[in-house]
């Protein structure tokens, strides 16, 4: 992946940024817990699962607020609600937690970490790379990305509605405070980020321990009072109700599927606290505290078949105030972590070449994690706002969560076959036996979301939609405008060759020249000879490219080859979850023997000015579209963190 080096208002990728850069052969699962740079070797394992427990598993542990009273409303449809009924929902939850949660996720898919990172666009990352640069995958990885955005709009929607709906239990006076109470912890949510998530994280561990305690807690005297509950351990209740309930079936495994939605975020945050930290937050007390509460509830409403809303009602009423109080702190920090994973997954998105570039903001000086990016924040916010103000209420917003998650996790798995197959060496056979049961139980999940199409699945459908549009726009965008400027761009060899015969004048010091192309000459070079007409005594033409790995250690990072007395070319290189430090890269240079001063180095960016052609390779709207994402692309400045008083800009006017 080529990461241009084009400044404000330019494209940042060439064409040919859609296939990978990396060399090196594809490696099974790495030694992810003893990653060096990733914060693991330093953290105690006990550290790394406290804090798992509070980020990994926030979203997911929030789900009792919602799953089980929403997969029971199907068997309510009648005005009965049979024992079977209840069993068959809860046995479909329980089992659902351990075929996708535990045997997909927690046990298979966090053995397949590139270098030490997960999620989509990771898995998306290492299988390209065992395919050579595949088109069709890295559509694949674009189009689940853009589903995750739904999620992370999604999740603070729904969860914190659901908490703050108990003080309805509370009070029913209350019920018409539920939605401004809800704004009102939304949006400090989202306005605190700047201040990064560090001093915060420090409280979710604790806090989500204390959660899953209660959770266990609360749902133990119940199974006490119903044992029968747990002959829904038996799946073959789980099949029964599938099989003897037809359509209403499929709509209770829709609602079913929201007790797995966070299971994602395991993935994603394979990185930040390491494999066997996470598995052990989920086989010792996560997955136990999340399925007793299951059978807690069930056994609340086979003991009392008219009961509303039985994870609040859990709880004797003494309690009622407090659960309300633990569970909305519990849903803003299952917020908090799918906020979080938005910004990675967004920085993860302008490294290879799928956005423009994004203000990124560092919150922490010791975690290179821990970042922020304002324009996402703010979308993030509005949108989960409208979503709010739109639904009205947790079983309204239900309708359109399932089908977002469903998507991102059939991807996953169609990602994971590839990664079986082409980068662990497995036969087309083995691989499809692992991976096809997973695909078909998906599947059908997938079937029982489609029928919430029209009561609110479209959202998450419509947001993926327009974010895949931006996404293509801005890589179609990159590759037209990056052709048509080649076509006048001047071989760099051949430059350097006439400089030599007929040298301009020289002045002192170093001047670097950012391009994406280093067969060129980048327009700054030409443009400052041709109205300067003087040339530094070193010139260094550079080019920045991110590749498909998480990190990259320094001795790999810098590439310098001599062009002449008075040219080098530099290929700088960063890894996908790396923010690009070009000053640092170039310190990197004296242990290769080339010598400079920063403060005598001046840095040459092109600043262009992009109008729409007359013809192009894109409608007119979607040249509009791509001019709009250019000209609120980050600085380059900023984005390469160059010293601004060392940059000199030259602009150029190009069409696309």
């Amino acid at each position: 992946m080529t990461q241009s080096a084009a400044p404000t208002g330019g494209p940042v990728a060439p064409p040919d940024s859609l296939t990978p850069q990396s060399g090196g052969p594809p490696t099974k699962a790495g030694s992810v817990d003893e990653a060096e740079g990733h914060g693991h070797a330093k953290a105690s394992f006990w550290t790394l699962f406290l804090g798992s427990v509070g980020v990994v598993y926030g979203d997911i542990g929030t789900s009792p607020l919602y799953a089980f009273r929403e997969a029971l409303a199907p068997g309510r449809a009648d005005g009965v609600l049979t024992g079977e009924e209840v069993l068959g929902t809860v046995s479909l939850l329980l089992w659902a937690l351990v075929l996708i949660v535990t045997i997909k996720y927690v046990i298979l898919l966090l053995q397949m970490d590139n270098k030490g990172e997960g999620g989509i666009l990771s898995l998306m990352a290492l299988a390209r790379k065992a395919l050579g640069g595949s088109h069709i995958v890295f559509m694949l990885g674009l189009f689940g990305a853009a589903l995750f955005y739904g999620d992370a709009i999604i999740t603070p929607a729904i969860s914190v509605l659901s908490a703050v709906e108990g003080l309805k239990l509370v009070t029913p006076a209350l019920e018409h405070y539920v939605l401004p109470i809800t704004i009102a912890i939304i949006l400090p949510l989202f306005l605190v980020q700047s201040r990064g998530t560090a001093r915060m994280a420090t409280f979710f561990g604790p806090i989500m321990l204390v959660w899953f305690s209660v959770l266990m807690l609360a749902a133990l005297p119940h199974i006490a009072r119903t044992p029968q509950v747990l002959w829904a351990l038996n799946p073959w209740h789980a099949v029964h109700y599938l099989l003897g309930h037809g359509t209403g079936a499929l709509v209770a495994l829709g609602a079913v599927f929201l007790a797995v939605t966070g299971a994602e975020a395991l993935f994603a945050d394979l990185g930040h606290f390491g494999r066997r930290p996470i598995q052990t937050a989920w086989i010792a007390l996560v997955g136990p505290a999340l399925a007793i509460n299951y059978l807690g509830q069930a056994a609340l409403v086979l003991a009392e078949p008219g009961t509303t809303d039985p994870f609040f009602q859990l709880v004797p009423e003494w309690g009622l105030l407090p659960m309300v109080l633990l569970a909305t702190a519990a849903t803003v920090i299952a917020s908090q972590a799918v906020i979080t994973g938005a910004f990675s997954l967004s920085r993860q998105a302008v490294q290879l070449g799928l956005l423009p570039r994004l203000e990124i903001r560092h919150t922490s000086e010791s975690h290179s994690g821990q970042i922020y990016l304002p324009q996402i924040n703010t979308l993030l916010m509005l949108g989960v706002v409208i979503l709010v103000v739109l639904f009205r209420s947790s079983s309204a917003l239900a309708s359109a969560y399932g089908i977002a998650v469903t998507g991102t996790m059939l991807i996953t798995a169609g990602l994971a076959f590839l990664v079986l197959w082409r980068v662990w060496k497995w036969s087309p056979l083995a691989a499809g036996a692992v991976m096809v049961p997973f695909i078909a139980v998906e599947l059908l999940f997938l079937a029982s979301n489609l029928l919430k199409v029209f009561e609110g699945g479209y959202m998450p459908l419509l947001l993926a939609g327009g974010l895949v549009l931006l996404m293509w726009t801005w890589v179609r965008g990159v590759t037209i405008l990056f052709n048509k400027t080649r076509k006048t761009d001047v071989p760099l060899t051949e430059l350097v060759a006439m400089l030599e015969k007929s040298p301009p004048h020289h002045v002192r010091g170093t001047a670097v020249f950012l391009t994406s192309d280093p067969e060129t000459a980048p327009a700054a070079l030409l443009h400052n000879l041709k109205h300067n007409k003087v040339l530094h005594e070193k010139n260094v033409v550079l080019t920045v490219k991110t590749i498909d790995l998480p990190r990259l250690n320094d001795a790999d990072r810098v590439r310098i080859e001599p062009m002449g007395p008075h040219f080098w070319k530099v290929v700088m290189k960063f890894g996908y979850m790396e923010s690009p430090n070009i000053p640092k890269g170039l310190a990197l240079l004296r242990k290769q023997g080339f010598k400079f001063d920063i403060m005598a180095t001046s840095f040459f960016l092109s600043r262009r000015s992009i109008r729409p052609a007359a013809q192009s390779g894109m409608p007119l709207w979607q040249d509009r579209v791509f001019i709009t994402l250019a000209r609120n692309a980050n600085d380059a400045t900023d984005f390469f963190q160059i010293p601004t008083g060392r940059v000199v800009e030259v602009g150029t006017q190009v069409t696309v």
